[in-house]
């Protein structure tokens, strides 16, 4: 295991920090690691009563391309993650949910990011409007999960929380064999 010596910031931002820490490896050598700061986030897997879960469409500028994936959004500080999904997906998608249930979480990239995503899935409940920040442009969409496996096939949907979860929800149906709200606590 790797022993951090020191940490100086490098940059501290709206969304993200950056550190660069030195560290003592397990041969007694010393090297220098950079890691991005983040709250960590979730993401929500809604699914209406016809059995279509709700995607949003926006633009992703580290990506420089349009990208189709579940809803999510960053935990506020000392925020809980059922709290910021029950947020997000009125905000993303209008909609609020109900009867959630934790599919576990994910490191969408561990060796210079903090960022853990705990990820959702909840049914539809009712309709609020979406409440969209200014600088979000999001086209929510609905598909079923035969479509969505399908996206992620074809290299429609590249967004690894949404391949994630699509493929654990596919998965829970399929032991369920009747509904994934069986499995719901």
């Amino acid at each position: 295991m790797e022993k951090k010596i020191s940490s100086e910031r490098i940059y501290e931002g709206k969304i993200i920090n950056l550190r660069k820490d030195k560290v003592l490896l397990p041969n007694n050598e010393f090297t220098f690691r950079e890691v991005i700061e983040h709250n960590g986030g979730v993401a929500i897997a809604l699914e209406n009563d016809d059995g279509k879960f709700f995607l949003v469409n926006q633009f992703r500028y580290g990506s420089q391309k349009n990208m189709l994936e579940f809803p999510a959004g960053k935990k506020e500080k000392g925020e809980d993650s059922l709290s910021t999904a029950k947020r997000e997906i009125i905000e993303e998608t209008g909609y609020s949910g109900k009867d959630y249930m934790y599919l576990g979480s994910i490191v969408p990239t561990g060796a210079y990011l903090e960022e853990i995503i705990d990820m959702y899935y909840a049914k539809v409940d009712m309709f609020y409007g979406q409440n969209l920040d200014s600088d979000e442009f999001i086209i929510v969409e609905q598909y079923t999960l035969d479509d969505i496996i399908n996206k992620i096939m074809k290299n429609e949907i590249i967004d690894a929380k949404t391949i994630a979860m699509a493929f654990k929800i596919k998965e829970i149906k399929s032991l369920t064999n009747i509904n994934i709200t069986n499995y719901i606590k």
